[in-house]
């Protein structure tokens, strides 16, 4: 089965016609390493789910990249200014590793939403999961130390330090290389 309707299974009921219609929707794309799925600037606007791969999110600012989120297997991702708001994207998502992707384009997920209500009941939980990992992450940029972020981003992925270089684990942690390498010898 797709990855990303069995993704959306997870989230709520979905009769056969609506995944008859998910299938016809959703596309499928292998990508390399270092491709961009977007580009500051642009409007690309679609939810994506990495069958196998990496990606990561970023902003650039004084000709620094500042990464803000990794995305790894059987998430759902994508840009949400974009998406929701069909405006110019602020971050760069670049894959990290040869990737496996199906997606769905937004104009067709907002059909699906108004089509059949399961779909919209989907969307608004999948929302919600986003504004609590938002929540989350806010929070720990506030309240937690730089180890404690640390040891936050191992919990929830706990391969990150072999799959993503320590440059960008850094920049995602706020800290600078040397620091993380204090923090990984404790």
């Amino acid at each position: 089965m797709n990855p990303l309707i069995r993704k959306f299974k997870e989230y709520g009921t979905i009769t056969a016609e609506i995944e008859t219609e998910l299938a016809k929707k959703v596309k499928f794309q292998n990508r390399l390493k270092g491709d961009f799925f977007l580009k500051q600037g642009q409007i690309v606007s679609s939810l994506f789910l990495i069958e196998r791969g990496l990606v990561r999110s970023f902003y650039i600012k004084e000709d620094r990249e500042i990464n803000s989120w990794f995305g790894s297997e059987n998430i759902i991702l994508g840009p949400i200014l974009p998406l929701f708001f069909k405006v110019a994207s602020a971050e760069n998502i670049q894959f990290l590793e040869d990737s496996v992707v199906y997606y769905i384009e937004g104009n067709d997920l907002e059909e699906l939403y108004r089509k059949y209500n399961e779909m919209n009941t989907i969307g608004r939980i999948m929302t919600e999961e986003y504004c609590k990992i938002l929540e989350d992450r806010v929070m720990s940029l506030q309240t937690q130390s730089a180890e404690e972020r640390y040891q936050t981003l191992l919990k929830f992925q706990p391969d990150a330090t072999q799959r993503i270089s320590l440059g960008h684990i850094a920049s995602y942690l706020g800290i600078q290389q040397e620091t993380l390498s204090r923090i990984r010898k404790k």
